[in-house]
């Protein structure tokens, strides 16, 4: 189970979530010709990382100390693989979903997106390197910026529609 686990933490760490991002940034460009697109991913993911780094420089919060598998340093809340993975897999399902037509695709998009966001925070648990308010703290600030993102991005969107309908 240590195993699976270090490999959901993997999954979720800054590493991974760049290649991840770099990989979807050039298929919504390349492949879907997502252009201002680009910039709501961008937005999402960067203003993860720098939401967290403010509300873990607010609280403050000491990881656990009991039973850890793994060593981590820095502060404990919110959970920083939480918050990427929230953000990451959210901002792929809402780009992803116009393009996926049938009910089946659209319900796998869901689950691979809340597979891989409860594994990699359930891993950061078990690993002994957040408590669960950490992660639950984490989805919930995660959820929080990725809402107001894509509003102002579909409020962007709506207005430009509207004034290439003017012109």
């Amino acid at each position: 189970m240590t195993k699976i686990m270090k490999f959901f933490t993997t999954i979720g760490s800054t590493s991974v979530v760049i290649v991840i991002s770099v990989l979807a940034l050039f298929f919504l460009y390349k492949v879907l010709h997502h252009r201002t697109e680009l910039i709501l991913f961008v937005t999402v993911i960067m203003g993860t990382a720098v939401f967290n780094q403010v509300l873990k420089f607010m609280f403050k919060r000491a990881r656990p100390t009991l039973h850890r598998f793994i060593e981590e340093s820095g502060y404990s809340f919110p959970s920083g693989h939480s918050m990427e993975a929230f953000a990451l897999y959210g901002v792929l399902t809402f780009l992803l979903w116009r393009h996926i037509t049938t009910r089946i695709g659209r319900i796998f998009l869901i689950l691979i997106s809340v597979i891989m966001t409860v594994a990699i925070g359930v891993s950061r648990i078990y690993l002994g390197v957040h408590y669960p308010s950490d992660v639950l703290g984490g989805y919930l600030a995660s959820c929080f910026w990725l809402t107001v993102t894509i509003w102002i991005f579909q409020h962007y969107v709506e207005n430009r529609k509207q004034q290439a309908k003017m012109l």
